[in-house]
């Protein structure tokens, strides 16, 4: 399978204004403004194949926006090598930016009065979308969302979730091949994020479509992503498979016993007693004690069953970004 998107050693350094407070700040600002170097990207490398679907994370300022900003054109880096489907993204090139899409849960390209129906014929004319294939692309997206009834309506007159969707339609009119999402679920609630989870599954599975996600929501990763890429002060922390990075940074794992008869009392030893439910107990245990655990739970009474799950991927987030705060108490 071929690569959608190459980076190489991608740096980005901004410059920053330093001024100090008072009269004295703002007349040195004036005649001789100072600046201090900050480093966003700091030697960024991976690839990603087309049709795959990454999660890509980390704590607020490591780097994430800027890495997609790049990616799709908006920035241009300070140094390395970045290409998206062939193209260097900062050129801009028309054909490039008919096969990308940049999504933000934060910012509309709607027009708040008008029904999302207007917008988007809007966008058909700057996309050059056929007549055939807009009707056909409305119609499938729409249902897929469930929103055909309010194709007409005033955007300000939707709801958070359903504004959202329309967003999603008017990003994919054009059948990008590349899509980079920004915080698409972000102030949704449950049900709005169910049913946009289950509308970005569908349509990378039924289009094989590339998509970068940015999400702070973990349930937005560990429903969407199989790969994950960690950034942390610009660079990359960990890239690789999901599973691989909940065993790689939980401490822990999860027991889960079914006592025949009783629960005995000393099960409280053996772990972190999360929960009892009838002769159900589910214990958080220490990886490197989980052997001897098993072995002292079976003979401290008779069960039925025992289980060792690997804990999710919000408690292996937990750890990490622990680790990130203690670091930067130190």
């Amino acid at each position: 399978m071929s690569n959608a998107i190459v980076v190489k050693n991608l740096r980005k350094v901004y410059k920053r204004h330093l001024r100090e407070p008072g009269l004295s700040g703002i007349l040195r600002s004036i005649f001789a403004r100072e600046y201090v170097e900050v480093e966003a990207l700091r030697g960024v490398s991976f690839e990603i194949s087309s049709g795959e679907f990454v999660g890509y994370i980390g704590p607020n300022g490591a780097g994430k926006t800027t890495t997609m900003k790049i990616l799709s054109g908006i920035l241009y880096p300070t140094g390395g090598e970045v290409e998206v489907l062939g193209y260097f993204p900062p050129e801009r090139k028309r054909d490039f930016l008919k096969r990308i899409s940049f999504i933000m849960g934060q910012k509309t390209q709607l027009w708040w009065d008008l029904p999302a129906m207007d917008s988007f014929i809007l966008l058909k004319k700057i996309y050059e979308i056929p007549d055939e294939e807009f009707r056909k692309e409305v119609d499938h997206l729409a249902e897929l969302l469930n929103v055909v009834e309010l194709l007409n309506v005033p955007l300000r007159k939707l709801s958070l979730g359903e504004r959202m969707k329309m967003e999603l339609i008017a990003g994919l009119l054009h059948n990008p091949e590349v899509i980079f999402l920004d915080e698409p679920t972000i102030g949704l609630d449950f049900m709005s994020q169910e049913k946009i989870h289950e509308f970005l599954k569908v349509y990378n599975e039924e289009k094989g479509k590339t998509i970068i996600l940015t999400s702070h929501y973990v349930r937005d990763i560990e429903k969407l992503c199989k790969r994950i890429i960690f950034i942390h002060k610009g660079q990359i922390y960990f890239d690789g498979n999901k599973d691989t990075f909940i065993e790689r940074f939980t401490k822990n794992r999860l027991v889960v016993v079914n006592f025949k008869d009783r629960i005995p009392e000393s099960v409280h030893r053996f772990g972190k007693v999360l929960n009892i439910e009838d002769k159900e107990v589910r214990i958080e245990v220490s990886k490197d004690q989980l052997q001897s655990v098993l072995q002292g739970i079976i003979k401290s009474a008779e069960v039925e069953g025992i289980f060792v799950e690997e804990l999710s991927l919000e408690d292996a987030l937990k750890e990490v970004f622990e680790g990130i705060q203690n670091e930067k108490a130190q």
